[in-house]
């Protein structure tokens, strides 16, 4: 074990919050860890090992619990229990996995924590473990928070707009994260963003998962106040600088693509460019309303789509026949590879809800960061098109997004936006490769590792 231990720089923990966009982030930055020489063990909860038994070829996999080993998040009554659970547990059984590795002599010597679970530094802490706090979301999002938490920006907004924060553009209501302007929505959920601020100040490092061009002048603003080190974009390798040896896909994929559909193959029978890929992300929930004017809107374009959605939504919220009627140009399915997907040149336009892991092109943001990532996306990155909500219901007409997808696949300013999606390619490769800005902060990060 002593030359087990030896052999590696140093020895980092991940422990990601339990849900999609979150676990594959944290794995892809232990795995960048990896390549550098560190040993790196990705946390997941108990349930999930158990669910769907994730595999990595660098990363050592290891598991806690959240409290609801039986069944995860759908276990618990509400959304307050489960955080409190997984805080005692999680706590309880993270001493006991740090525990284990000192009886095999491979100390932790940090342990990267999604800013969802502060409560991961107390159990550093407890340990004396060095304890970097890990920023899912875009560092835009975390300075609106940020100043919430501190008090420098009231909630719920109701002065009149726009809001201006150092760093960031002027901000009407709606580019705001839905939390701050929306009074009472998900207070759980609320209450947990803000409380990734409650000890923040004692971490050793803070990390986001963003690069520095893409977001200079917020990351210029917020590290006077909170100083950090970009480490993104987390995507595999194989997309970015193929740096790192079979890093071609997420390992972690809480929700399996059905093999009877055979997405990829059906994808590379399309011309390029041909298909709108519709995806809302493992957490939408769409009011039937707006699930049937999305299909008349993509019925009227007359383009190929690949759809993804749920078997229980695509029986009860689309139109009636819509299904069967669309069959010659569509394909339905309750999960994708989406890597692989986004990569084919057969996909000519994504529609999204603009969470942080789907920025691009059409966006109909929902709730949380994805308002404010769809500002960026539309207005900063010029990357995509924001569909306009109606007033009187908020809901998106069939109108509404049959004019921004054509504008996407055929319009010019369609092809403005695949240009600037070419140049911020190019720029994220070059934050990950070697002498990039994100490749020098996670040096940086390791040194300081091994110097304390």
């Amino acid at each position: 074990m002593d030359k087990e231990k030896k052999e590696h720089r140093v020895h980092i923990l991940g422990v990601p919050y339990p849900s999609q966009g979150h676990v594959n982030p944290m794995l892809q930055f232990c795995k960048r860890l990896v390549s550098k020489g560190a040993k790196a063990t990705f946390t997941i909860t108990n349930f999930i090992s158990k669910s769907i038994n994730p595999k990595s070829d660098s990363v050592d996999i290891a598991s806690i619990s959240d409290g609801f080993d039986a069944g995860g998040f759908r276990q618990a009554e509400s959304v307050s229990d489960y955080l409190h659970r997984m805080e005692i547990e999680g706590s309880r059984t993270l001493e006991n996995l740090i525990k284990s590795y000192l009886d095999r002599n491979l100390p932790v010597d940090c342990i990267v924590y999604d800013a969802f679970l502060p409560w991961v530094l107390d159990v550093a802490r407890r340990f004396g473990i060095a304890g970097a706090c890990f920023f899912t979301q875009a560092c835009a999002v975390n300075y609106v928070y940020y100043y919430v938490h501190r008090g420098l920006l009231d909630i719920p907004v109701a002065t009149p707009p726009p809001v201006e924060i150092p760093g960031l553009p002027a901000l009407e209501l709606p580019d705001l994260p839905s939390f701050t302007h929306v009074s009472g929505s998900y207070p759980a959920y609320f209450e947990m963003v803000l409380n990734q601020f409650s000890n923040v100040d004692k971490a050793d490092f803070v990390l986001v998962n963003t690069f520095y061009k893409l977001e200079e002048k917020v990351v210029d603003s917020m590290t006077k106040v909170c100083p950090m080190l970009t480490i993104g974009p987390t995507l595999p390798s194989f997309y970015l600088d193929n740096r790192i040896e079979n890093d071609d896909k997420y390992d972690v994929n809480l929700f399996q693509s059905d093999p009877s559909q055979p997405i990829l193959d059906w994808l590379n029978t399309k011309p390029p460019k041909s298909v709108v890929y519709i995806a809302f992300g493992s957490m939408d929930n769409l009011p039937k309303a707006q699930m049937e004017e999305i299909a008349w809107g993509l019925n009227n374009t007359n383009f190929n789509f690949l759809w993804v959605i749920r078997v229980s939504d695509k029986e009860e919220k689309l139109p009636e026949g819509f299904v069967r009627a669309s069959s010659e140009r569509a394909l339905f399915a309750h999960w994708s590879p989406q890597l692989e997907v986004l990569s084919n040149e057969a996909v000519g336009c994504f529609f999204s809800h603009g969470g942080w892991n789907s920025t691009t092109e059409v966006v109909m943001p929902q709730w949380t960061d994805q308002t404010t990532d769809a500002k960026l996306v539309q207005d900063v990155w010029g990357v995509g098109i924001r569909v306009r909500v109606s007033e009187e219901d908020g809901i998106v007409r069939r109108e509404e997004i049959e004019s921004c997808v054509r504008e996407v696949m055929e319009g010019e300013k369609g092809k403005e936006m695949k240009r600037n999606c070419v140049k911020w390619r190019g720029s994220a490769k070059e934050a990950v490769s070697e002498g990039g800005t994100s490749d020098l902060n996670i040096d940086a990060f390791i040194s300081k590792l091994e110097c304390s």
